[in-house]
C-alpha cells in the first residue's frame, strides 16, 4: 500500500475532519476525500463515517489507529534524517586505494587527525588496481586517490591538488655535472613506473616531438622501489613535488626540473554516490583533504 494513504488516515483520524486534515496535509479537501475512498476500498470498511459536521471512526478504524500511527512514525525514521553524527563515537574502518607515494605522504597526517577526533576509526590502504576493478561501486574501498579520468560515470569525483612531475636522481649522479638540457635528459638510462610494466608514456612523447629517445632500462609498479634504486645508481626517476622529502633525505637523492613541457599531475577524489550524504563519509573526506593538503605542504 502506497505509504501516503496511511499517512492521510492517521491524521484523518486525529481530526475528524476531511477539511482539517486537508489544512494539516497541506493538501485540498477533495484529494483527501479521493484519498479516503481510496482507503475505503481497501479496507472493505467505511473507516470513518459522517456524524454532525465531523467524522467519526468506525470499529475497524479504532482497531487500526494505533498501528497506522506507529507505521507513519516509523516511516518517518526510517526515511528521515539519521541520528547526529559525533566522530568520537564512531567506530567503523574506512578503506582507501592510494598509490604507495600518495600514501607515504598522506598516512601520517591523516592518522594523526584520526586517530585526534575518532579514536575508534581504523584506516586500510589498498595499491592501486592494475584494473578498473569497480571497488568503489561494490563498496570494497570507500575512497580513491589519484589522477582523474578513469571511473564509471555515476563516480564522484572532486579534484583537490596539482603536482608537478620532478626528475630524480642521486645527489652523485653524473646528471648534475652539467645544466640538464633535454639532450642531457634523455641520454640518461631511466626507471620507469607503472603498475602495468609499460614503458613509455608522457614523457617519451614530448621527447619525440624534439626528435629525441631515452632509454627505460628498469620498470618498477612504484615509486618507493624506483627511488631506492636511484639512491644506488646512475639511473634516473620521477616523482611528485610535495610527496617526496621523506625519501630525499633518507636516500641521499635530489629533484630536478624536468626540461620538457609537461602537464602538472592532478590529484583527487573518487567515491560511489550511495556514500555522498552519509554523515560518516562526509567526516571522513574532509579529513582526507585536511591530510592531503597538509601532505602536500610539507
Amino acid at each position: 500500500m502506497d505509504l501516503n494513504l496511511l499517512r492521510v488516515l492517521d491524521v484523518l483520524l486525529q481530526e475528524g475532519s476531511v477539511t482539517r486534515a486537508a489544512a494539516r496535509l497541506g493538501s485540498s479537501p477533495a484529494a483527501v476525500s479521493r484519498t479516503l475512498a481510496k482507503l475505503r476500498r481497501a479496507a472493505g470498511d467505511p473507516l470513518l463515517v459522517r456524524a454532525g459536521q465531523g467524522l467519526v471512526p468506525t470499529p475497524r478504524a479504532l482497531e487500526l489507529k494505533d498501528e497506522v500511527t506507529a507505521l507513519v512514525h516509523r516511516a518517518d525514521r526510517i526515511l528521515g534524517p539519521g541520528p547526529g553524527f559525533t566522530p568520537a563515537d564512531l567506530r567503523r574502518t574506512f578503506t582507501i586505494q592510494a598509490a604507495d607515494l600518495v600514501v607515504s605522504g598522506l598516512a601520517g597526517p591523516l592518522a594523526a587527525c584520526i586517530q585526534a577526533e575518532a579514536p575508534h576509526v581504523e584506516v586500510v590502504f589498498l595499491p592501486e588496481s592494475t584494473e578498473d576493478s569497480g571497488a568503489l561501486r561494490d563498496g570494497r574501498v570507500d575512497l580513491e586517490i589519484g589522477a582523474a579520468g578513469h571511473h564509471d560515470p555515476e563516480t564522484r569525483t572532486e579534484p583537490l591538488v596539482q603536482s608537478a612531475v620532478l626528475g630524480i636522481a642521486r645527489q652523485g649522479n653524473p646528471l648534475f655535472d652539467a645544466r640538464v638540457d633535454p639532450a642531457r635528459f634523455a641520454a640518461a638510462e631511466h626507471i620507469g613506473i607503472s603498475r602495468r610494466g609499460k614503458q613509455s608514456g608522457p614523457i617519451d612523447t614530448a621527447l619525440a616531438q624534439l626528435g629525441l629517445h631515452r632509454r627505460v632500462a628498469v620498470v618498477v609498479p612504484g615509486h618507493p622501489s624506483a627511488l631506492i634504486l636511484a639512491s644506488s645508481s646512475d639511473l634516473v626517476t620521477i616523482g611528485i613535488a610535495g610527496w617526496l622529502d621523506p625519501f630525499l633525505t633518507a636516500l641521499g637523492l635530489r629533484t630536478f626540473d624536468i626540461p620538457l613541457d609537461l602537464p602538472p599531475i592532478e590529484l583527487g577524489l573518487a567515491w560511489h554516490p550511495r556514500t555522498a550524504a552519509d554523515p560518516a563519509q562526509l567526516w571522513f573526506r574532509a579529513r582526507v583533504r585536511t591530510a592531503m593538503l597538509a601532505g602536500m605542504s610539507t
